[in-house]
């Protein structure tokens, strides 16, 4: 069973800590959600664990089996089985994504990316012209979120770092996309540590662990419960306000 272990995980950007000393334990096959209110930390943690550019972690530890990923770039985490959805994707013209997968899974697993693409688009209602596009070029919010998780069944890492993955998407298609993932968890043992704002995406995607950041920090951690208990009454007993730096 594969283990990303987070260790007192200090991270800054912009000149500034925003994440101060996050613990972690997620194994392959549990779902782990983090919620708090905006200007948490949310989204610079994932981007810590990815290794994106303009996020830096000052101290602490980032493994996955076993292998040190700070200091490491993005494609060397990738490699080691890391995987970021990102809140905003951003277009890369002139690169399908066809291509960007071949190249990602290397010369022996290129040939089963065609119809891979076409499995995991089927599987979440994605239409497959937007395969024919390069990434994310003249695709809607709610598109590119989908395409972030076709590619993630393409590529089938050990652990998904998905920020809110669920924002601009539909009932139908927060449906779609996390009973894809609910099911990569028992697939091939998929990791997930989903980073949202609303319960919503947990009414489909089961998650075996709730943690509550705030200012940096997880003051907060249990079971499915806790989403619900977020939902009625906000953070504010967790000393802060929706909007809070």
């Amino acid at each position: 069973m594969s283990l990303l272990e987070v260790e007192d995980l200090h991270a800054s950007a912009g000149g500034r800590e925003i994440v101060r000393g996050v613990d972690l334990r997620v194994a392959g096959g549990e779902v782990h959600v983090v919620m708090g209110p905006n200007g948490s930390g949310k989204s610079t943690l994932a981007h810590a664990l990815m290794g994106r550019p303009g996020t830096t972690v000052t101290s602490g530890s980032i493994r996955v089996d076993g292998t040190e990923l700070v200091g490491l770039p993005a494609w060397r985490r990738a490699r080691a089985g890391l995987f970021l959805a990102l809140q905003q994707p951003i277009e890369v013209p002139g690169v399908l994504v066809e291509a960007a997968l071949e190249e990602a899974v290397g010369e022996d697993a290129a040939g089963e990316v065609p119809r891979r693409l076409r499995e995991e688009a089927g599987a979440i209602g994605f239409d497959e012209r937007f395969l024919q596009r390069a990434l994310n070029v003249d695709l809607s919010g709610g598109e590119r979120k989908r395409n972030e998780v076709v590619q993630l069944g393409v590529l089938r890492p050990k652990f998904a770092v998905l920020d809110e993955i669920d924002s601009g998407l539909d009932v139908d298609a927060v449906r779609a996309v996390a009973r894809r993932i609910e099911r990569a968890t028992s697939e091939w043992g998929l990791g997930v540590l989903a980073v949202t704002h609303f319960h919503r995406l947990l009414r489909e995607l089961r998650a075996d662990r709730v943690h509550v950041l705030v200012g940096g920090r997880l003051v907060a951690s249990g079971g499915p419960e806790l989403a619900e208990e977020l939902e009625r009454t906000g953070y504010g007993a967790y000393g802060a306000e929706e909007g809070a730096a």
